[in-house]
């Protein structure tokens, strides 16, 4: 197995006036190709600054995070930019859509910014989404979809650009209970697909479907279990 995200000593500080607030303290993880983890941790516990490292929203103060053999911790923001758009699929819990764009035009997005031809980026974002179960909604507009069905929508942006890894925060978090099992068996097809998928989320329920279940606590890992 080869690693996808190597991160060792990672800690980033905060400055807050004439403090340093520490939010993580050391960090050192391996994200194999093809896993399935879920990221937990009360508020306050560093999880949202992690995600937002391992998506390359934001740099380490120290240490290294290697990602897919590209050490990207010191990479400036454009770098970062590109890096995101080629190698993370998001998803988030508020979905993201542009309101006036079609279920197809939304997923086709990314392969916009990676310069794909307007052929290449109807044909694969037009698979994408008979993948996520949604050939028959190609046309419509997110308010013309259902909170699961633009959930369905978001997810396949993020697999379009065949990304290294999807990133999803709390990605049922707007979502009744029925909605969020279709989305979390979703991902469970997506990850038996091949695909590495990192789950951040406080709910038990969600993370009891990953393979994995990363707590963090106070900026430092308190425990790594595999579940399957």
């Amino acid at each position: 197995m080869s690693s996808v995200i190597k991160i060792r000593s990672i800690t980033r500080d905060f400055p807050l006036g004439q403090e340093v607030v520490k939010v993580l303290k050391g960090i050192d993880l391996d994200i194999e190709k093809g896993e399935y983890v879920a990221l937990m941790g009360p508020s306050g516990s560093g999880k949202s600054t992690l995600m937002n490292l391992l998506g390359c929203l934001d740099t380490p103060t120290s240490g290294s995070y290697m990602l897919n053999g590209v050490d990207v911790s010191s990479m400036s923001d454009d770098e970062l930019a590109e890096i995101r758009n080629k190698e993370i699929g998001f998803v988030f819990q508020t979905f993201n859509l542009l309101p006036r764009t079609t279920a197809l035009g939304n997923v086709a997005l990314p392969m916009v910014y990676a310069g794909a031809s307007k052929q290449e980026r109807m044909a694969r974002a037009t698979e994408v989404l008979a993948d996520v179960g949604l050939s028959d909604r190609m046309d419509h507009k997110p308010n013309q979809l259902s909170g699961g069905q633009r959930q369905r929508v978001a997810v396949g942006r993020a697999l379009v650009n065949r990304p290294s890894i999807i990133l999803a925060d709390e990605p049922t978090g707007n979502l009744d209970s029925k909605t969020s099992l279709e989305i979390m068996q979703l991902f469970e097809t997506i990850h038996k697909a091949g695909n590495t998928v990192i789950v951040i989320t406080h709910e038990e329920e969600i993370a009891a479907h990953t393979n994995r279940i990363i707590r963090l606590r106070d900026g430092v890992i308190e425990s790594d279990d595999r579940t399957k």
